[in-house]
């Protein structure tokens, strides 16, 4: 009985919106995203940046890629399908960059107010 309520839980947890577990500020754990393969692939999440009125992850492949170095991470737009939010790699070079841009203006934001 107790193997039957895990095994449930593991389906119900595979059924959350990206979105909650990307914003949800407790969760530290690896998020699991598959190809289209199937293959799961696993990335840290860094960052969840507003931009232009979308919003951006900004995702770092614990697993090995081909073409992402070991330092890289990827920007994600998140789109909205039937209801349900998909993390889709943002391939626009330009927008990417302002990601990014956003990203480190926000971390030296964060660092002066540490240092005041």
């Amino acid at each position: 009985m107790e193997k039957d309520k895990k095994i449930k839980k593991e389906i119900k947890e595979e059924n959350v919106d990206v979105l909650d577990i990307l914003l949800d500020e407790e969760n530290d754990s690896p998020i699991t995203l598959f190809d289209e393969h199937d293959k799961g692939i696993k990335f840290d999440q860094v960052a969840i940046i507003p931009l232009e009125e979308k919003l951006y992850a900004i995702l770092k492949p614990i697993d090995q890629m081909e073409g992402v170095a070991d330092d890289e991470a990827i920007v994600f737009v998140i789109e909205e399908d039937n209801g349900e939010a998909q993390l889709v790699v943002e391939i626009d070079e330009p927008t990417a960059m302002r990601v990014f841009d956003e990203y480190y203006k926000l971390l030296d934001e964060a660092e002066e107010k540490e240092g005041k």
